[in-house]
């Protein structure tokens, strides 16, 4: 974990002395990074009566902006991760509620959806996958239903001839992820959350202990509690964080109403490739993983690879219009799992302890980030965990996983 204690002494450390120990703080939570996962921590603290900041000079530009938006934990699933699985049930789970909870407070609808997610085969090896894929899954009682290639054109004619068969996992969805991030802001505002459309230089300190967030400019926000949501830029804010930036490069497409009705993900020789359609008639189409750092380049390469495997399986995405191209910065743990939880031994109890009716004094420096490919689908259980460890209130138990300290132990 890293060591706050001799960041903040260090010359030319992103941390700084708030210089008025004794005034009261502005805010009670202070949540750096507008991207789904702090917003909606932001959300759901300013719910709770707190009041909130979020800071960031461009709200849901980052990953979020790129996202998909599947919130698919079963065909996520792979044979090593399944406390990812199983946080990222518990977290789908939590969805339908948050869904009408931020509609019915912003006024905005999500498009969010619930057809589930076909997993298609394109060649031998591909199929031999998704049978020990399935097997995998039914040993874990999840909901996976075999289709035979004639099966999976039933439910998408415009699958390709080639697609040998497939799983449909019926209890996956997925929404739009701007939109979530356009209601969010709403909702926060309507709870009396305040956004501040600039960049964060730091954090502030108070001898050892976090007591804001210092902006580019200098100026000094100061908060009880202070949540690190800045995906694969957090290190900058705490140096030593294990994550680091996973480009991805997407595509949007556009095309007639009901050209897939569900998402289509498949294995195209070995490869990952996924189709999620839109009720406007967008379809997103992606995605590269790449470990570039911050290379913010569209590529030929890339486009040209997510085009080719996506005409393997549905041949008449090449007649579609290519209307966006978008890189995004996902952030990766060793992992794989976020962070979640206090970030250091400030707060009254551990992720995995039981919760005091009212904590006497709430952790000073929290962690709601490295959520790779899963923020929009961890959203509510992120918000709800980070709101839990402010409040007093019982954390789940399925957050233990995400103890920021886990890779110090």
């Amino acid at each position: 974990m890293p060591d706050l204690r001799r960041t903040a002494a260090e010359p030319g450390s992103s941390a700084v002395p708030d210089g008025s120990p004794d005034a009261s703080p502005l805010y009670d939570v202070a949540v750096v990074g507008a991207g789904v996962a702090g917003l909606s921590v932001a959300w759901r603290t300013a719910r709770r009566g707190l009041s909130v900041v979020v800071v960031d000079p461009s709200p849901g530009s980052g990953a979020t902006h790129a996202s998909a938006g599947m919130l698919a934990p079963v065909s996520e699933v792979t044979y090593t991760e399944q406390p990812l699985l199983r946080l990222g049930l518990a977290s789908l789970a939590m969805w339908p509620a948050f869904r009408a909870d931020l509609e019915g407070e912003s006024g905005e609808d999500l498009d969010y959806r619930t057809d589930g997610t076909l997993d298609v085969a394109y060649g031998t090896d591909d199929m031999a996958y998704l049978d020990d894929l399935a097997s995998f899954e039914e040993s874990l009682g999840l909901r996976v239903e075999r289709l035979t290639g004639r099966g999976c054109r039933a439910l998408e004619p415009m699958l390709s001839p080639s697609v040998r068969g497939g799983l449909l996992a019926r209890d996956d969805a997925w929404v739009n992820p701007r939109r979530v991030v356009s209601a969010l802001l709403a909702a926060l505002a309507k709870a009396g959350g305040t956004v501040i459309t600039e960049r964060a230089g730091g954090l502030a300190f108070d001898g050892d202990r976090v007591v804001g967030v210092r902006l580019a400019s200098g100026q000094v926000i100061g908060a009880t509690s202070v949540v690190v949501a800045a995906g694969p830029w957090s290190p900058s804010l705490v140096p030593g964080l294990p994550i680091r930036p996973i480009k991805g490069q997407i595509l949007r497409l556009r095309g007639p109403e009901g050209f897939l009705t569900r998402c289509v993900r498949g294995l195209v020789h070995g490869a990952p490739a996924y189709l999620v359609p839109r009720g406007d008639g967008e379809i997103t189409l992606g995605a590269t993983m790449e470990e570039m750092g911050f290379d913010g380049r569209v590529t030929a390469g890339g486009v040209y690879e997510l085009l080719r495997d996506a005409r393997e399986l549905v041949p008449g995405v090449t007649e579609l219009e290519l209307s966006e191209t978008t890189v995004g910065f996902r952030p990766g743990t060793p992992d794989n799992l976020p962070l979640i939880g206090p970030l250091r031994g400030t707060g009254p109890r551990g992720p995995a302890e039981p919760a005091a009716p009212r904590p006497p004094r709430p952790p000073d420096l929290l962690a709601a980030t490295g959520h790779h490919r899963a923020g929009v689908l961890l959203a509510p259980i992120t918000a709800d965990a980070i709101a839990a460890f402010l409040t007093g209130e019982p954390v789940p138990q399925v957050v233990e996983s995400c103890d920021p300290g886990r890779f110090s132990r």
